[in-house]
């Protein structure tokens, strides 16, 4: 009895030094937000601001166009959303509950693709869409969700629903039931755990995205809150103080999604791949 309240001490003792290793990035996001410029890299550093400097948030949302920044992200997310989250779903439910000739192999195939790093793509996929016309413009960002929406989420969704058993699918064909009324009655309502992981992933991926807006996008006016954070640091020095309270706000949309949805993810990871 007293060696498993020690185990149970001991992992209590771990977990905590665990998760304040993980909050000091963000204890430090805070403090240097609400310093002045003079005060974030003090040695010894200081934890408590004198005096609080609350208009930084003021001024880190004024002194760049942060509205319009947020109405591009939000445009951007939204619609990537939406394009991941119907596409990904549909695909997934061909690979794992629709038999056809060559499945396993064109499966296979784009399971491959996952391994390629995007920098391979890169060029080519600028270049395409350059030549189609799109360069400035959202499309880039937004377009390929709408084809399949990443093979990641594909595999994790597939392997969700071959969990789910066929009993259900062979009901609903007697009954008389198509394809996608299987698929939009019975897998999504089943599968409400993993699609909402697809899609905490799906939103915190594009809300961060930087290397896309940076490749894409060349007007301000269409410029994304990740790319104007960037605009705080200059060639030759940084506007720390602002760029801190700035980050600030644009990890706060984050970090509330994730609470709201934190049961859903920790379900659909958990049940996630029961059955290969």
């Amino acid at each position: 009895m007293k060696d498993s309240k020690i185990k149970l001490a001991a992992g209590y003792t771990v977990l905590i030094l665990i998760s304040i290793m993980f909050l000091l990035p963000f204890v430090w996001l805070i403090r240097s937000a609400l310093m002045d410029l003079s005060q974030i890299f003090i040695m010894p550093p200081e934890w408590i601001p004198k005096p609080i400097r609350w208009d930084n948030f003021e001024r880190a949302l004024t002194v760049l166009p942060f509205g319009q920044f947020f109405i591009n992200t939000i445009i951007i997310v939204v619609a990537t959303l939406i394009g991941t989250v119907v596409t990904s779903t549909i695909c997934a439910f061909g690979f794992s509950r629709i038999k056809w000739k060559g499945r396993d192999v064109v499966f296979s195939i784009l399971l491959s693709s996952m391994m390629l790093p995007s920098a391979v793509t890169m060029i080519p996929t600028f270049l395409g869409w350059k030549w189609l016309g799109f360069y400035d413009t959202f499309y880039p960002l937004i377009v390929p969700a709408f084809f399949g929406g990443g093979m990641f989420n594909i595999f994790l969704l597939r392997q969700f629903y071959m969990a789910i058993p066929r009993d259900f699918d062979e009901a609903a064909l007697v009954d008389g039931a198509s394809y996608f009324q299987i698929y939009s009655r019975i897998m999504l309502p089943l599968s409400r755990s993993a699609v909402i992981v697809v899609a905490l992933f799906t939103f915190l991926a594009s809300w961060n995205d930087f290397m896309g807006p940076l490749i894409y996008l060349k007007s301000e006016s269409r410029f994304t809150l990740a790319l104007g954070l960037q605009m705080f640091q200059g060639s030759y020095s940084a506007q720390w103080d602002l760029l801190m309270a700035a980050s600030a706000v644009v990890v706060l949309p984050c970090v509330i999604v994730f609470l709201i949805g934190q049961r859903y993810f920790l379900e659909g990871i958990t049940l996630t791949g029961l059955k290969g």
